[in-house]
This record gives structure tokens, C-alpha cells and sequence, in this order.
């Protein structure tokens, strides 16, 4: 960790509790950036899936199974 970040994370100690919420969300506002090439990739990967599923290539899976599997993690 560089010493600019290292200095942060100390001060983020010293931050109240909404401090840290708001900070928190400033970073990930900061790092939720369009990406048109990673839009553009899980496009295609959409269309594939869809083209697979109609045509019989891969399974559907229910919600209540999808729930129960994780209920059961």
C-alpha cells in the first residue's frame, strides 16, 4: 500500500460511522464508471445465453430452486 493510502486508512479510523457511509459512497460512485467494451461484452454474452436457452442447448432453473440452494449454504 502506498504511503497516501496507508495515511487514509489511518485517518478512516477516525471518521464517525456516517462519515465512513459517505466516504464509501463517494468511492464507489467514483469507481462505478461506464465501461462500453464490458457493456458491449455481457451483451453478447446475454444473446448467446438466450440463443442457447431457446434453443434447448442449456436448462432454466426456477426461482425456488435457485433460493433453496443458497438457503441451504
Amino acid at each position: 500500500m502506498t504511503t497516501t493510502a496507508e495515511r487514509l486508512v489511518s485517518e478512516i479510523h477516525t471518521l464517525s460511522d456516517v462519515e465512513k457511509l459517505r466516504l464509501l459512497d463517494a468511492i464507489l460512485t467514483d469507481l462505478d464508471k461506464p465501461d462500453p467494451e464490458l457493456d458491449r461484452i455481457w451483451a453478447e454474452e446475454a444473446r448467446k445465453r438466450w440463443n442457447a436457452y431457446k434453443a434447448g442447448r442449456i436448462p432454466s432453473v426456477s426461482y425456488q430452486d435457485v433460493m433453496d440452494k443458497y438457503h441451504r449454504s
